[in-house]
């Protein structure tokens, strides 16, 4: 028996012996291979973040980037101090408690409580929650100073918006979601396939605590960031709108508040903003996420007329002389509308005082008796009301059109019933001061690399129609003009100091969701206007509708939209370098760049500098290689105009403006970085330096009245006018107001 035992025994252990061979020989257990996993075992691998990519407006300001936040964290483990001189882990919960409450603003038991739950349940480190999360560099550096042991830091990326409350519903927002910051609205959820990057990746070999060995065979996989967007966003125009809103809407508190500024001749967004708004970088109490200029239909009021009068010109059925009775306008038996002072009207008067005027029976006569009712249809669907306009931000809704009953066609002629967006009326207003090109509205200029500055996308100006010719343009154009300075205009209230301002103001009646109809009192109902300046050849487009402001007994409508208004454009014109074209004859006329490519320097100079009173050559050629503005844009004679030689070099740029300088890098086709604002002051490229295509040019602006170490201050709000408006007298009308 004990011989049997034995031999088993010897069996097992010649068993063991060769299995412990064949582990030592080969490293593999159960198809395991024990050095791949004590490699694993021993390497750390994390994650490097990839910058988001950056907004920017149209003049290189940032609008919203990463900033580096910093996250908490104390080691608890004793071991982790193991045979080191200093120790890396909290030796003393109390006094770490005490000296990071008031930092953390924390409750001192409550640190120590993490800290020593940690201690108890045998954990490598604690955190401390949101008190813990986003620490600024300034608040991390204060805690390091501290030096307590134990305590480290974890470094994490944050969205940031620099101007706050800007631009909010353009911009959007992004947040973090896990270990990504997405983005949620606005352009950070458009453009999100640019603006997030890759991350890259870091691993090493370590010791048990995560400390990197002496060799620690480090392989890392550089991030790929996110590309830059630049919006056609100016953050100085956008910030008169900013401020001329919020004043409105700290003293009438309106439920909205819809702005927007275009320029007319390339449907770029210049400014867009509402009321209510909010911060990005404070999202918990957010009143309004919609942006409601692109996604707010609502019955646009006399706004409306313009395109109605616009398509009976077209048409050739307009005589601005002809006249008819005003005050009512019988459609079917028995039912009519009635213009905006309880159908009393102003007598016999012709269509342009019915424009003048804003009377509904001057449309409704237009739009069913001259046009017909499915002409009339014709022309709202090629402004576009019929659809969306396309505009490059999410959240874009259309109006409808109301056309089916005898009265929906008639009141649609004055803007009650069909609906729109304010966005598809800046839309369809672009074709009048257009020259009768409807010009697709966008927010993207492009999209940036952000390491080598190559351009990867593009937005180029777009016409989606032609509604009317430029010939009819012009007479809307001009027509307009008269409702701000015409003999009982409705619209003189918004006058500017230094420019012609055409335009058309409109009061939409609310309709009442409990009982049917509208709703009544002074102060409900939506007051608007749109406009254009210069009128004589329009370099920006506004709207601006402000619902249900709190007007005191002796206030209209139309004063808290008028202050935004003339804010707005007045100040934007100025910064713009636009020439004041307000004399006492308004003689001052647009004049058309002639053809001058390919022609002699002199010659080319010699003909410029009979109309216009600035005209710059770019480099020593003897010929013209191109012009800027292009051949065939009408401009005013005060505008800069740039013959470039076929050697061009960089002029001497002081005194230059934004819109200037531009103008020069578009056409060199330079890469432009813009500093500040005003005019130019100092360059990055001496006078007279050679430059070829993609070179790179920085320039500083400022105000005159500035010095180099001045913080560049706005212009003055010009004060609104207290001017007595057609909303004054609409309280008794049973239909739309003007």
């Amino acid at each position: 028996m004990a011989k049997i035992w034995g031999m088993l025994f010897a069996a097992l252990f010649l068993l063991l012996l060769g299995r412990f061979l064949y582990i030592e020989s080969s490293g593999v257990v159960q198809g395991v291979d024990l050095n791949e996993w004590a490699d694993t075992k021993r390497t750390s691998a994390y994650s490097i973040d990839a910058d988001r990519g950056r907004i920017l407006d149209q003049n290189g300001m940032i609008l919203a980037y990463d900033r580096p936040t910093f996250k908490l964290q104390a080691i608890v483990d004793e071991e982790y101090s193991k045979n080191l001189e200093e120790p890396k882990h909290v030796t003393d919960p109390e006094k770490t408690a005490e000296l990071l409450a008031p930092l953390l603003n924390m409750e001192e038991a409550s640190i120590r409580e993490r800290i020593e739950e940690g201690i108890s349940n045998g954990r490598f480190q604690v955190e401390f929650g949101n008190s813990g999360k986003n620490l600024t560099q300034e608040k991390r550096d204060a805690i390091a100073d501290l030096k307590l042991p134990g305590i480290t830091f974890a470094q994490e990326s944050k969205r940031y918006y620099p101007n706050g409350t800007f631009a909010s519903h353009v911009i959007g927002f992004a947040r973090n979601e896990g270990e990504k910051i997405v983005g949620v609205t606005g352009m950070e959820k458009q453009m999100a396939k640019y603006l997030e990057g890759e991350p890259g990746q870091i691993s090493y070999k370590r010791d048990k605590y995560g400390i990197k060995l002496l060799d620690p065979e480090e392989i890392i996989t550089e991030p790929d960031h996110g590309e830059n967007v630049v919006l056609t966003i100016d953050q100085k125009i956008q910030t008169f709108l900013e401020d001329a809103m919020t004043q409105v809407d700290e003293q009438y508190k309106p439920e909205k508040i819809m702005a927007a500024v275009m320029d007319p001749k390339t449907g770029e967004v210049l400014a867009l903003g509402n009321r209510p708004s909010y911060n990005p970088n404070d999202i918990g109490n957010v009143q309004n996420w919609y942006n409601d200029v692109i996604s707010y239909p609502f019955e646009p009021g006399s706004t409306m007329k313009m395109f109605t009068w616009a398509a009976a010109m077209e048409e050739g059925v307009y005589n601005p002389s002809e006249a008819f009775k005003s005050g009512r306008y019988e459609y079917i038996d028995g039912k009519y509308i009635s213009d905006h002072n309880g159908g009393e009207g102003w007598g016999s008067i012709s269509f342009d005082q019915g424009f003048r005027f804003s009377s509904n029976v001057a449309a409704a006569k237009l739009a069913i008796d001259k046009l017909g009712p499915e002409r009339f249809l014709q022309y709202l669907n090629k402004f576009g009301f019929n659809r969306e306009t396309g505009v490059d931000l999410p959240g874009e809704l259309k109006g409808r059109i109301l056309y089916e009953w005898q009265s929906e066609k008639v009141t649609t002629s004055f803007g009650q019933g069909t609906t729109t967006t304010p966005i598809q009326l800046l839309t369809a207003a672009s074709a009048i001061a257009n020259g009768g090109k409807m010009m697709k509205p966008y927010v993207l200029s492009e999209v940036v690399d952000s390491e080598s500055g190559a351009k990867l996308k593009e937005s180029k100006p777009e016409v989606i129609d032609t509604p009317i010719s430029e010939k009819t343009a012009k007479q809307m154009r001009e027509l307009l003009g008269t409702v701000i300075t015409g003999e009982g205009a409705t619209g003189n209230h918004y006058k500017l100091n230094d420019y012609t301002l055409g335009g058309k103001t409109g009061t939409a009646q609310i309709p009442n969701t409990e009982g049917g109809g509208y709703m009544t009192g002074k102060d409900n109902y939506i007051f608007s206007f749109m406009g254009m300046a210069p009128v004589e050849d329009p370099e920006l487009l506004i709207y601006v509708a402000v619902k249900q402001p709190k007007l005191a007994g002796n206030e209209y409508g139309a004063e808290p939209v008028a202050h935004i208004v003339k804010t707005v454009m007045e100040n934007s014109l100025h910064y713009l370098n636009i020439r004041p074209d307000k004399t006492k004859d308004h003689d001052v006329k647009a004049i058309e760049v002639p053809e001058l490519e390919g022609s002699s320097v002199s010659k080319a100079k010699s003909q410029l500098t009979k109309d216009f009173e600035k005209v710059t050559v770019i480099g020593d050629g003897t010929r013209v290689a191109s012009i800027y503005p292009d051949e065939g844009t009408k401009v005013l004679p005060g505008r800069r105009i740039i013959l470039v030689t076929d050697k061009p070099a960089i002029p001497d740029l002081t005194g230059w403006s934004t819109r200037e300088v531009q103008g020069l890098a578009d056409v060199l086709d330079l890469k432009l970085d813009v500093l500040g604002s005003g005019y130019a002051f100092k360059q990055s490229v001496k006078e007279g330096a050679n430059v070829k295509k993609g070179d790179y040019l920085a320039v500083e602006f400022k105000h005159p009245s500035s010095t180099e170490e001045e913080v560049e201050s706005d212009q003055d709000d010009p004060e609104t006018e207290q001017t007595e408006s057609e909303e004054a007298q609409q309280e008794d009308s049973s239909e739309e107001p003007s």
